[in-house]
């Protein structure tokens, strides 16, 4: 009996709460890390491209930002969602439960009043933009400029290209400005 007197709806809740920090912040760290890993790589494969002056090397770059940036934006979504809940139904629970009169979690609000909040946010899109979405569309441009481009991989651009399309746009539609 004493185990399920120790139970409490608050404990739960904070529980909870420890879980899914702790899911943000791997999510976070893994998020920031793919940024770093789709430059490395696609540095790797430009190098390769330019020793090799094989132009169709380069349509392996938007394979590599598409793959990687939907999976950025993924886990930048999944992010934002652990802090909307928090905010907006652990958060309030809690505070019922233990009779707060202020706002339980404050920093899940605090921070997202900060007045640079929207310029950084903004940068920040850019970057993401110019990683995942300019960065490969150049390789593309410059295989459309090479001398020989086989009509399966112009086809491959042209779809690489509307991929390219729909993941600035889903990146555009999350921006939280």
């Amino acid at each position: 009996m004493a185990a399920t007197e120790d139970v409490t709806e608050s404990r739960l809740l904070l529980a909870e709460y420890d879980r899914i920090k702790e899911e943000q912040k791997t999510r976070i760290g893994f998020r920031d890390n793919l940024l770093y890993f789709t430059l490395a790589a696609s540095t790797a494969v430009l190098a390769i491209a330019v020793q090799t002056t094989q132009a169709r090397l380069l349509l392996v770059i938007p394979v590599i930002c598409l793959v990687l940036g939907w999976t950025y934006l993924v886990n930048d979504e999944k992010i934002s969602a652990v802090g909307c809940y928090i905010r907006d139904q652990l958060g309030p629970r809690l505070a019922e439960l233990s009779g707060a009169s202020g706002a339980v979690f404050g920093w899940e609000t605090y921070h997202r009043g900060d007045e640079r909040r929207t310029t950084r946010k903004r940068l920040q899109t850019a970057v993401d933009l110019f990683t995942f979405l300019a960065l490969p569309m150049a390789c593309v441009t410059t295989f459309w400029c090479s001398p020989t481009t086989p009509p399966p991989l112009l086809i491959a651009s042209l779809t690489q290209t509307l991929a390219l399309a729909v993941l600035g746009w889903q990146f555009l539609r999350y921006a939280e400005w």
